[in-house]
This record gives C-alpha cells, structure tokens and sequence, in this order.
C-alpha cells in the first residue's frame, strides 16, 4: 500500500507538463493584425507576438517546412453590404468549415481551423475576405497541412 503513496504526486506533477489545446476563434487574428495581409493562400505564418521594433502584436510569414502555427488554405469573399458582425461570423464558420472539410473530410482529426475576417474597420475600407486558417490545437504544423496543392 505505500508504494502507491507517490503515485498521486507523481500523476498531479505531470498535469503540470500537459498542454491544454489552444482554440483559435475569429477574434484570435483579424484583417487588422499586422502583416496578415501579406500571407497567401497555402502559406504558412506564426501566431500574433508583441514585436518591440512595431509596437503592436504582428504575424510573420513562417516557411511551412521549417514548423508553422497556423497555414493559409483558402479564401472567401463575403458579399456586399452593411457590416454585420454576427452574419459576417456564420458565413465565415460556414465557409471554412466547407473548405475544410473538402481537404480534409474526417481524414485529419488533428488539426482545426479558424476563420480570420474583416473588422469595422477593414469593411469599411471595402475587405470583404475571410482567410481560413488550419492549426494543431496542440502543437505546431510539421509541415504543409495541405494535402493537395493550394486552390
């Protein structure tokens, strides 16, 4: 019985170690984030990090081969019309979420994906794309999550 009498310290100590997956939602990157802009469709980018040299939180291009927080897979463009918060982020769940499940159908179990849209702002400048974005909640990419070549 008392060989058993560390096993619960030693069980508690490694949940320490243990990495709870990170969900990304909408509000994660916007088309406001510094340098979003400048990733295209199939590349992959960092998350968002205070650059001292910017003085804002900014995403960077990341070499897909080299490991990458999060990969571009698609674009979709939302129609015309007023800025509508709530629509905007059902279309853009929607839209992603078709695309997702058109690369990877059930088939990558690891990986999910958010959506990154315009704000007020951007809208109103005339931003109508939303950039899907795939991740590994619990990790970072290994490489290019993209199974076929970008579209």
């Amino acid at each position: 019985m008392a060989r058993f009498g560390l096993l619960p310290a030693i069980v508690a100590l490694g949940t320490l170690f243990v990495v709870p997956p990170m969900v990304k939602t909408e509000t994660f990157i916007t088309a406001e984030t510094t340098g979003i802009l400048l990733i295209e469709g199939g590349e992959c980018f960092s998350d968002p990090a205070y650059s001292p040299g910017a003085a804002e939180r900014i995403v960077l291009y990341t070499p897909c081969a080299d490991g990458a927080d999060n990969q571009s897979y698609g674009f979709t463009h939302m129609p015309d019309g007023p800025y509508d918060p709530a629509g905007l982020s059902a279309f853009a769940w929607r839209s992603c979420g078709e695309r997702y499940a058109e690369l990877w159908g059930g088939g990558r179990d690891d990986l999910d994906f958010y959506p990154i849209m315009p704000t007020a702002e951007t809208w109103a400048d005339g931003d109508r794309d939303v950039m899907c974005a795939v991740y590994h909640p619990t990790g970072r990419l290994s490489g290019s999550a993209l199974k076929t070549s970008f579209t």
